[in-house]
């Protein structure tokens, strides 16, 4: 028996929850190297029309099967679709969630372990060309980052645990006005350091030589990964969204912030990057090296300031990754609540462990496991590129193929216009996007993958 369904209380609660899901660590850790591997401002540009023309109807289909269902991923398939074998790709969906949550805790982790190394003056009291040795050696210790990586697990576990409006919205309000603007004055100060106007040059002139098709896949896994897509999130939380909401607002203004996040974020990066002679192409540590050494700038005669900025602003860091944790949490609880009659405490406790124990491993790769090898990658890189390139954009083609061909159209049409009152001008446009592009998209991205 599905359990009455929580709602969020508001507009800016359902887009502050929503991007607050997408704009999480995608875009602050995961875009700046991403972005560095792919040649800066031509990358942008394609990741940029990737989200818009790719994500967004993928984002909206993901939302029509939350709210006409009112289901977790799995109910959603076979409340829509009963008696067919789509509720198996449904279930697919909630785990593809936990995986990703398994090796994005390890990142969280870090971000804890910056904060604390922020609060404890260590990015004051050493000189700045040491600042990136920091990290290296960080990540290959047995045991700190485990330490840091279940501290973020156990918080959340805690957020999930207080269910959708005291738990998640009530988090996600506070956090993402707050990350805004401290990212906002990050840039500003990037923007002074000496150097850095060549970073500002990287992501601004276009080098078009530097697109292959490994980097236009690339942008299409990272659209996915930043605005979770694939994997759920956004069908659960559509679920919680009331009847009389806009969906094509809601997803809009998730898309833009996301976007908006992800560009601000290059520019508080990248210049600050070029500035430390880092190079751009990095890879997983390049965040954890750069901001590190703009707080050892800032603190040049004013240390106490450069340790309250970088406090607050790892903090906010630590608050967007758990944005998101809590959105892939979420999937797998309310598949445990609503299907199998788990209470939410039980619910939550099993997974965070299952996710913890798997992100222990993904951890100890970058130290005493960094040998085992699968296919050839770390067991961390083994996870990230197996959900980014493969299993986020099987769940999208999943949702795209449900909503344009196994859902009527009538149906389809009535949820995304609120019974025809909205979005009703706009309906043919969306309606081909999901049902023919954004399909013929992911095919095109998974052939890419594959041979390349």
């Amino acid at each position: 028996m599905i359990k009455q369904r929580e709602n969020f209380g508001s507009r800016f609660a359902v887009i502050a929850a929503m991007a607050g899901s997408a704009v999480g660590l995608g875009n602050i850790w995961r875009f700046p190297f991403v972005l560095g591997e792919y040649g800066g401002a031509a990358f942008i540009l394609v990741y940029m029309m990737a989200s818009l023309v790719l994500a967004l109807p993928i984002f909206y289909a993901e939302s029509i099967i939350g709210r006409r269902s009112r289901c977790d991923t799995f109910g959603a398939m076979k409340k829509l679709a009963p008696g067919t074998a789509w509720r198996w790709a449904g279930l697919l969906t909630i785990v593809s969630p936990l995986l990703i949550l398994s090796y994005y805790s390890v990142v969280g982790g870090w971000s804890v372990e910056y904060l604390f190394k922020s609060l404890s003056f260590s990015f004051t009291e050493v000189p700045a060309e040491k600042i990136p040795d920091f990290f290296g050696r960080f990540i290959s210790s047995p045991w700190q980052p485990i330490f840091a990586h279940t501290a973020f697990m156990l918080i959340v576990a805690g957020i999930v645990l207080a269910g959708v409006s005291n738990g998640i919205e009530l988090f996600s309000k506070l956090a993402m006005p707050a990350l805004l603007v401290l990212i906002l004055v990050i840039v500003g100060y990037s923007l002074t350091l000496p150097g850095s106007m060549k970073g500002v040059e990287y992501l601004l002139k276009p080098d078009f030589s530097r697109l292959t098709p490994q980097a236009y896949a690339a942008a299409v896994g990272q659209a996915f990964f930043s605005l979770s897509l694939g994997v759920g999130t956004i069908l659960t939380y559509s679920s919680y969204v009331k009847k009389d909401e806009n969906l094509m607002v809601s997803g809009l203004g998730t898309a833009v912030s996301d976007l908006v996040f992800a560009v601000i974020s290059a520019f508080a990066v990248m210049p600050a990057v070029f500035a430390a002679g880092l190079q751009p192409g990095a890879g997983p540590g390049l965040v954890f090296e750069t901001l590190p050494y703009i707080f050892n700038k800032m603190g040049e005669g004013l240390p106490m300031l450069s340790t309250l900025i970088s406090s607050v602003f790892f903090a906010a860091i630590l608050a967007a990754a758990l944005t998101s944790a809590i959105s892939m949490l979420e999937v797998g609880v309310a598949f445990l609540t609503d299907e199998k009659g788990m209470k939410r405490r039980s619910a939550t406790l099993l997974l965070a462990f299952l996710c913890w124990v798997v992100g222990v491993l993904c951890s100890l790769s970058f130290g005493s496991l960094s040998r085992i090898k699968v296919l050839g990658l770390s067991f961390f890189d083994f996870l990230d590129h197996l959900c980014s390139d493969w299993l986020l954009p099987l769940g999208g083609l999943i949702f795209t193929l449900f909503v344009g061909w196994k859902m009527s159209k009538a149906d389809v049409r009535d949820e995304f216009t609120n019974g025809g009152t909205r979005n009703v001008r706009i309906f043919g446009a969306v309606y081909f996007l999901m049902r023919y592009v954004a399909p013929v998209g992911i095919v095109v991205i998974f052939l890419t993958n594959l041979f390349l």
